[in-house]
């Protein structure tokens, strides 16, 4: 860690996925709630091409009138060396001798989405030697794909829900046989089914279809964001959200109280302009359940987090059964942190404001060790 007596946090945000806009925003929440006078705050932006820069002072991170916030590229191009023994940061511009930028003592990488929160920027880091906040690659990677996660928590005996995944090659040669097994899900009975992205958040690209007819439409939607689909039967249930943080001092893991997204309104599901644009979502925390559903709620949620062998944080959906029952939907390994996320709303009705809860991910991360753990 470097010799002075801030600890220096290098903030990313951007990226390159269809989430770069929710990544600007998430990072303008945190950095106006993290204590300047315990940290020094570096903000990185990446640029959709992937360009990494350092932005300028006056950029926008923040939906203002229904327009999303982007890094431009605009600013000082910056280079993270691949030396665990210099965990600075490089500012190189054409024509000019690089400029280091200083050492960071902790990275806390709020990218959402493919080539952030999918295990690529954490393998940088660790190559880097550099501590940062949140999942590993396995577990980013695992929890980016939800194919692959939910194989891993029905190998540990966790509930999820039917689904199919549909790969590019098996679209592209064998698009009649997946149909058929997306029909099996009970789409020909008129259970609506839910297409999505295998690898993408903040419900992008994802379409309800009631009927065959819609169902290649909604195929070819998804993989606009991502070539490899999932396609799962539509679960009758309430919607419930937990956060997970991981335990201090090498204790447990811990859950939050939970949450139960209300919609108002015709839209049939949570999408992107429910969750940041229109304003018509509210949460109800704690839901309306008796206490031994809460607790069980938040011990399948640190459960699902466990799985996966998670760090630093994690938000994890839930759909409530009319049985009682608990089905898994999906981890979000790096949650929004925008004022309209759920996440920090879940952990500030469990005690931990906003400025406590950046605090508590930044601290976790600067006391864990780099390289394998």
């Amino acid at each position: 860690m470097s010799q002075v007596s801030k600890i220096r946090v290098a903030v990313v945000f951007g990226g390159r996925s269809s989430e770069h806009a929710i990544s600007c925003v998430t990072a303008g929440a945190v950095m106006a709630a993290i204590d300047r006078d315990r940290y020094e705050v570096v903000p990185v932006g990446i640029a959709r091409d992937g360009r990494w820069v350092l932005p300028p002072a006056d950029l926008p991170l923040a939906i203002e009138g229904g327009r999303l916030p982007e890094v431009t590229g605009e600013g000082g191009v910056l280079a993270l060396p691949f030396d665990p023994g210099n965990r600075g940061l490089l500012v190189v511009e054409p024509g000019r001798v690089p400029e280091t930028l200083g050492e960071v003592d902790v990275v806390l990488p709020l990218l959402h989405g493919p080539y952030g929160e999918d295990g690529t920027i954490q393998g940088l880091l660790d190559l880097a030697g550099v501590r940062y906040v949140g999942a590993g690659v396995l577990a980013s990677a695992v929890g980016m794909d939800k194919g692959f996660m939910k194989l891993v928590w029905q190998a540990r005996g966790l509930p999820v829900g039917p689904y199919v995944l549909v790969g590019d090659r098996e679209w592209r040669r064998e698009r009649k046989r997946k149909i058929d097994e997306i029909k099996e899900l009970g789409l020909a009975d008129g259970t609506p089914v839910f297409v999505k992205p295998a690898r993408a958040g903040s419900s992008m690209g994802i379409t309800r279809v009631t009927a065959e007819a819609d169902l290649e439409a909604a195929v070819e939607a998804a993989r606009e964001h991502d070539p490899k689909v999932i396609v799962e039967a539509a679960v009758e249930g309430r919607e419930i959200e937990c956060g997970v943080l991981q335990g201090m001092d090498d204790g447990p893991a811990e859950a939050s109280l939970p949450a139960e997204v209300l919609m108002a309104g015709d839209h049939d599901f949570y999408d992107f302009e429910t969750k940041y644009l229109d304003g018509s979502t509210t949460m109800a925390i704690p839901p309306d359940l008796p206490p031994a559903a809460i607790e069980e709620v938040r011990r399948i949620a640190v459960q699902a987090f466990d799985a996966l062998d998670c760090e630093g944080l994690a938000r994890v959906d839930f759909f409530h059964t009319p049985d009682g029952g608990w089905i898994l939907n999906e981890i979000n390994t790096m949650p929004g942190f925008t004022p309209a996320s759920a996440f920090p709303q879940m952990w500030a009705a469990t005690g931990l404001d906003y400025p406590a809860l950046v605090d508590r991910l930044i601290q976790t991360a600067v006391h864990r060790s780099t390289g394998l753990r």
